[in-house]
């Protein structure tokens, strides 16, 4: 007897026409995803090799996968001492184990890569939905976003881009600024300055303008940025500089709670005191704020409820409800002895 013919595959098409499974399932599917040339290769390579789509498929691709996606672009090492992030995916559970939902949460190095995982969820419908976060200036996400129509929440993302399939939650910046920078202020520092993340991201863009505007106008010109990458060696190697200058500032202000710690650690090593030599106030007030000694002053925002009102976003998205205007999530001044 001979053997049954296998039937050929989504993988057998992509491997006979030099592309993606992603693609080849748009292309099959009719997305948006891929070229005119890149859809007519595969269609006809799929016509060549006999592929037909099972009534088993086609049922399946238009049920819910009950999953939403989040794909982090970092550095797991970096990933490892910064906890917003597992605050953040707790407020996002809450939410979704409530409705039935998982979360599908994968690390990758770049957004290359995490565009690639997007298409991939997207046209396996293994995810119904995704949260994008750390937006870069110039993010390939966006683009996928609107190639492919997923819906999407935009985490810190400008609070204008709004659409039938995407939502944005925005942060004020300014505000959380102005609140810092008049309580330095009223503790007698004239020399201020930022210790900040990559300006790659959108939000540190953001940030980078909403301290130049505040300084600005209260201390009277725009106090200065050193860049850092999260780190809390990155936070050490800022301040080092900072010292090394002919001014140096009196308080620094850093935008993660990983890079204050570890400069309020490390102070001996450094040559100052604090908050004698030198004020140091935080970005999220994580428990690290609260177990340094001194403990540490800080811009407070929940992130666990951020998580929440993403995920909650999201679902709203997905059951065809306006989810409305989102206002900009702020962030309260907590006072302790680091300043």
């Amino acid at each position: 007897m001979s053997a049954p013919v296998r039937r050929p595959t989504i993988r057998d098409i992509a491997l006979a026409a030099g592309v993606s499974k992603a693609s080849v399932s748009y292309a099959l599917n009719g997305g948006p995803g891929v070229s005119a040339a890149t859809r007519e290769r595969v269609l006809a390579v799929a016509a060549q090799l006999g592929w037909r789509p099972s009534a088993a498929a086609r049922s399946l691709s238009h049920a819910r996968a009950h999953a939403v996606g989040l794909a982090l672009a970092r550095d797991v090492r970096l990933l490892g001492e910064e906890p917003y992030y597992m605050r953040f995916i707790s407020g996002m559970e809450a939410v979704l184990a409530a409705e039935g939902t998982s979360l599908l949460l994968t690390v990758v190095p770049d957004v290359d890569t995490a565009v690639e995982v997007l298409r991939t969820w997207w046209a396996e419908r293994r995810v119904d939905g995704v949260v994008l976060t750390d937006l870069l200036v110039d993010d390939p996400r966006l683009a996928a976003v609107r190639e492919t129509g997923v819906p999407c929440v935009l985490r810190g993302g400008p609070g204008d881009v709004r659409g039938p399939q995407v939502a944005a939650a925005p942060e004020d910046h300014r505000q959380a600024f102005t609140d810092v920078v008049e309580h330095l202020l009223a503790r007698g520092h004239r020399r201020l300055a930022r210790v900040s993340g990559p300006p790659s991201f959108a939000h540190t863009r953001r940030r980078d303008e909403a301290w130049a505007r505040v300084t600005a106008r209260l201390v009277g010109r725009a106090e200065p940025v050193v860049v850092a990458d999260y780190s809390g060696a990155g936070g050490v190697a800022a301040v080092r500089d900072l010292l090394t200058r002919e001014h140096p500032p009196t308080a620094v202000v850093f935008d993660n709670d990983v890079m204050a710690a570890t400069v309020v650690a490390e102070r001996a090593a450094l040559g100052v005191s604090v908050p004698g030599d030198l004020a140091v106030v935080a970005g999220d007030d994580s428990l690290l704020c609260r177990l340094a000694t001194p403990a540490i002053t800080s811009l407070r925002r929940d992130v666990v409820a951020d998580g929440a009102v993403s995920a909650r976003l999201l679902l709203d998205l997905l059951a065809g409800r306006d989810p409305g205007p989102v206002g900009p999530g702020t962030r309260d001044l907590v006072v302790r002895a680091s300043t």
